[in-house]
């Protein structure tokens, strides 16, 4: 008996041993997707709870949402996309100015 592990996926074939990484490479996507979504809400419950102080901070939850909204247009509607990124630019420009 060794305390050194035994590298169990070089006694299988190739194929099982694809198959191994992508189901591993599929868990750690899921596990980093529930963590963006986690982070996600609390940001959500964050921003719905503390109002605005300035119209900065306003303005930080208007580009929020502006950008939730622009990730589920769908990708033919330029002109939506368009307003999205001039209004985003209008909010830079004139937080710039404050």
């Amino acid at each position: 008996m060794t305390d050194e592990p035994l590298d169990l996926d070089s006694h299988r074939g190739m194929m099982a041993q694809k198959a191994t990484d992508l189901r591993r490479a599929l868990g750690e996507v899921e596990t980093h997707a529930l963590e963006l979504r986690q982070r996600q809400a609390k940001i959500e419950r964050h921003l719905l709870s503390v109002p605005a102080a300035s119209w900065a901070e306003a303005a930080v939850k208007a580009r929020y949402v502006l950008k939730l909204y622009a990730a589920a247009l769908p990708p033919h509607d330029t002109l939506h996309r368009d307003l999205v990124v001039a209004v985003l630019e209008d909010f830079a420009r004139l937080t710039k100015q404050d």
